[in-house]
């Protein structure tokens, strides 16, 4: 599984020309399924996004984490993370988890974000979104917990 975290100032995601979820201070993270992802690897996913230390502390150092400030958490599915780009001139989704199994386990990330976790915000799994924020820094990284069975 696949998140790519921006540290933002605000976020938000957009489809059908209402805004659907919105954050202020916190994390926009795109996230994509890819095949052989279980529970687990959103778990895992999710610890290290509540837990992963981007945030500056007074020392302007990145040492405190999502949690520590209380921020938004922003989570907008995006199965093109998932592509096989290394040939050709057009991306390969044979890594991607297929539709339902994607769904199901970006439905799972995002509940189990709003058990741990408050405010929690998220796109729509398979709408066309725009996808909205102001990147602070910008702070971006890629996150993956890789599957446990890569076909």
């Amino acid at each position: 599984m696949i998140g790519l975290l921006q540290r933002v100032t605000t976020a938000w995601v957009e489809t059908d020309g209402e805004t659907i979820g919105a954050i202020d201070a916190g994390l926009l993270v795109l996230v994509g399924v890819e095949r052989g992802d279980t529970e687990a690897q959103a778990d895992r996913l999710l610890d290290r996004l509540l837990g992963y230390r981007v945030f500056t502390d007074a020392d302007g150092k990145m040492n405190r984490s999502l949690r520590e400030i209380n921020g938004g958490l922003l989570l907008v599915p995006q199965f093109t993370l998932a592509a096989d780009t290394r040939k050709g001139m057009r991306p390969s989704f044979t890594p991607a988890a297929s539709p339902t199994e994607g769904e199901r386990l970006f439905d799972y990330l995002l509940a189990q974000a709003r058990r741990q976790h408050a405010p929690v915000a998220s796109g729509r799994f398979g709408a066309d979104m725009r996808v909205g924020l102001t990147n602070e820094g910008p702070v971006t990284f890629w996150l993956r917990v890789a599957p446990t069975v890569a076909d």
